[in-house]
């Protein structure tokens, strides 16, 4: 087990998530800990500048990106040792979701660094909320894989997903899912936060045929319904029970202690029992 240093007086890590689009959804705490930070560690360090200008942050930045995180990392590491305070950002939303920062996140915590996280702007939670799609159990799946078979094993799945898509491919997926199951729901979420913003709901077969015939434009996010679970099989409990009865156990009571064992439904044992009579 590892716990976070409260404090001390070496440095220490501050995540920082930053707008997805429109930059009036910084925080107050983001700015205070961007202004506070001896460096800031940024993707685009032009993209981070643009945003620290609008709000009169005159940090010191340096580039941190995914063909440069472990050296730049073991050398973030090594100034938060002397005392530094480092901010980490990514060019958008809450770094190492799909973005730059697990490398040094990891270093941090192995060094004993303390890692302070602040919450923020996330694409996939607006889009998830924006979508109205079930959001009591879901999964995040980063971008969408290209292979067919591991894309619809993401697609198949039994809670919402939420997924990041290129706007070349969207109508491609939605093609794929709706010839697993034209009824699905989905949401597109487009552009969110930004001035052209646009969320479209509908079944699979609606938005693959809109978008197939309409290529989406910007950044999105794609919301999909939970697959309906797989009918289970009954056939190894029901021949469970049978053979309890065969064995002198009234079919009731043995169709609940086989329930209670696997899991299913005492009555769908029961009636499963009665029609293999």
């Amino acid at each position: 087990m590892t716990v976070s240093p409260a404090g001390g007086a070496r440095g220490r890590l501050i995540v920082c998530p930053t707008p997805i689009g429109n930059l009036e959804d910084i925080t107050l705490r983001a700015l205070a800990a961007l202004r506070e930070a001896d460096l800031v560690a940024c993707e685009d360090t032009r993209r981070t500048r643009v945003l620290l200008d609008r709000y009169g942050v005159r940090a010191k930045l340096v580039s941190y990106h995914e063909h440069n995180e472990a050296e730049r990392s073991a050398e973030l590491v090594r100034r938060m040792h002397k005392g530094e305070t480092v901010a980490l950002v990514s060019d958008a939303g809450m770094p190492l979701v799909s973005d730059p920062g697990f490398e040094l996140v990891r270093a941090c915590v192995a060094a004993g660094l303390a890692v302070e996280v602040l919450p923020g702007p996330s694409a996939a939670l607006a889009a998830l909320v924006a979508s109205a799609l079930p959001a009591d159990h879901w999964r995040f799946a980063g971008f969408l894989p290209r292979k067919r078979a591991e894309l619809e094993s993401a697609l198949s799945a039994t809670e919402t997903v939420v997924a990041f898509e290129s706007p070349r491919r969207v109508g491609s997926t939605l093609g794929v899912l709706a010839e697993l199951d034209p009824g699905r729901q989905v949401a597109v979420c487009r552009e969110l936060t930004k001035l052209h913003e646009e969320v479209v709901r509908g079944s699979a077969a609606e938005l693959s045929e809109r978008f197939s015939e309409e290529p989406a434009r910007g950044e999105v996010v794609l919301v999909i319904g939970p697959a309906p679970a797989a009918e289970p099989d009954l056939a190894p409990a029901v021949d469970a029970l049978r053979r309890l009865v065969a064995a002198g156990a009234k079919p009731r009571a043995a169709a609940g202690v086989v329930a209670d064992l696997t899991g299913a439904s005492a009555n769908s044992l029961y009636a499963g029992l009665t029609q293999r009579r």
